[in-house]
């Protein structure tokens, strides 16, 4: 077991959620006990979460984050800071895009006129396309021009352009959320999301803002506001269902079914397995309706894969590792086989799942496979592994378990900010 004293801790980047739970809770001047006792679970669990032996969910952390006030981000330790990360240069565009989303409304000056609207909407395809494989480098430069080019366009091009120019902001200020909220900048990203509204209600396409939303609540859900995020989504859904004789059916369906699996989350998060399992349900119904196609509509990456991956993503945030081991095997279309995302399903999406069965795993006390299913995820989407909290909470449970840890794990471990002491 990893043991810091007070003498010598380890370097922030490499302070696991534990470390972090165990250095609030005394700075709060509490006892195991009374932390205990505010968040209803036993003393002992405090003890196994603070020592590493556990996990927490990520309801939990969210629990003992309020009781302890503070944001999630001071348990989870987001932003990651630490050598791996400086050689990426994700965090190096960051400066240009928080400027580019405070200028939203009275853009740098260009030295030359924006390029074509049809120039820029392929450019944003592409940012779309990187954003669905978390590939946040090639991605992040992008950002900032495009955003400016487009803005000149929307306030002060033609009429005629201006629709479309709104339509592709959001799109731009959707991937600023998703680089900024999976590495660990709340406030970036609540700034993106703010724009993401702004740009869809300018846009003329009814369906944006609806999407708009669903991001806002899925927020709310990361910071533990359950309520306000069921109300959302259930707003969304009775706007989408009044939205069906004037958009294309498949869009609603995809994002009436993406609403669904937030809500599915949303379930799981408050402990509610079984309607978490009634929401997955009636996304299987959407799914069906669209035909049971996987579809990028609204790029909300809705269908039988992502309904897949939420299923055993919410069977592993209820507590039940069982359910969310056997899953992969009662999908797979070969006896004895394991169901894995199928080629093409977006990076980010395809990580996630490999990233929640290495939880499962671990719960169960597979090491070996819990490895092989953080090096999958890796390989899939390395950005994304890299950042995830999970990803190194699992790391750094499998190097305190080995008194010799392999030096495959050890690297591992070094890449993703956690090491073995």
């Amino acid at each position: 077991m990893l043991d810091h004293d007070e003498t010598s801790p380890p370097s922030r980047h490499r302070l696991t959620t534990g470390d972090r739970l165990r250095i609030a809770r005394r700075a709060r001047g509490l006892s195991a006990a009374q932390l205990a006792q505010k968040v209803a679970i036993s003393p002992s669990y405090v003890q196994k979460l603070e020592s590493g032996k556990r996990k927490p969910s990520p309801a939990l952390v969210l629990a003992l984050a309020k009781a302890l006030h503070l944001g999630p981000e001071a348990l989870t330790g987001q932003p990651h800071y630490g050598e791996p990360e400086s050689d990426d240069g994700v965090y190096a565009v960051l400066p240009e895009l928080r400027r580019a989303l405070l200028c939203y409304d009275s853009p740098d000056d260009l030295p030359m006129p924006p390029r074509p609207l049809p120039v820029l909407a392929s450019e944003v395809d592409q940012v779309a396309a990187l954003r669905r494989d978390a590939r946040y480098v090639p991605m992040g430069p992008l950002l900032a021009p495009v955003i400016t080019e487009l803005t000149h366009i929307a306030l002060d091009g033609r009429e005629s352009d201006r629709y479309e120019a709104f339509r592709q902001l959001a799109r731009c200020y959707r991937a600023v959320n998703s680089l900024a909220h999976k590495t660990g900048h709340h406030d970036l990203s609540h700034t993106a999301l703010e724009r993401v509204r702004w740009a869809a209600g300018r846009s003329g396409d009814p369906l944006l803002p609806i999407t708009a939303g669903y991001l806002v609540a899925g927020a709310m859900l990361r910071h533990g506001a359950y309520a306000p995020a069921r109300r959302q989504l259930r707003a969304l859904r009775a706007e989408l269902a009044g939205l069906r004789p004037a958009a294309t059916q498949d869009d609603v369906l995809a994002v009436h079914g993406a609403v669904l699996l937030k809500l599915a989350v949303l379930e799981a998060r408050e402990n509610a397995p079984e309607r978490a399992r009634d929401r997955l349900r009636e996304a299987e119904d959407v799914a069906r309706a669209a035909g049971n196609r996987d579809s990028l509509a609204y790029e909300m990456s809705f269908g039988p894969t992502n309904i897949r991956i939420h299923e055993l993503h919410t069977a592993l945030v209820t507590g039940d590792t069982e359910r969310a081991l056997a899953l992969p095997a009662r999908w797979s279309p070969v006896p004895g086989g394991e169901w894995t995302p199928p080629a093409g399903t977006a990076g980010e999406r395809s990580s996630h799942h490999f990233i929640d069965l290495a939880s499962a795993r671990l719960a169960a006390g597979d090491r070996t496979g819990a490895f092989a299913a953080l090096k999958r995820a890796r390989k899939l989407a390395p950005n994304h592994t890299r950042f995830h909290p999970s990803v190194r909470e699992t790391s750094a449970a499998l190097l305190r378990m080995d008194a010799s840890p392999p030096n495959e794990l050890v690297r591992f471990g070094s890449w993703a900010g956690v090491g073995a002491t």
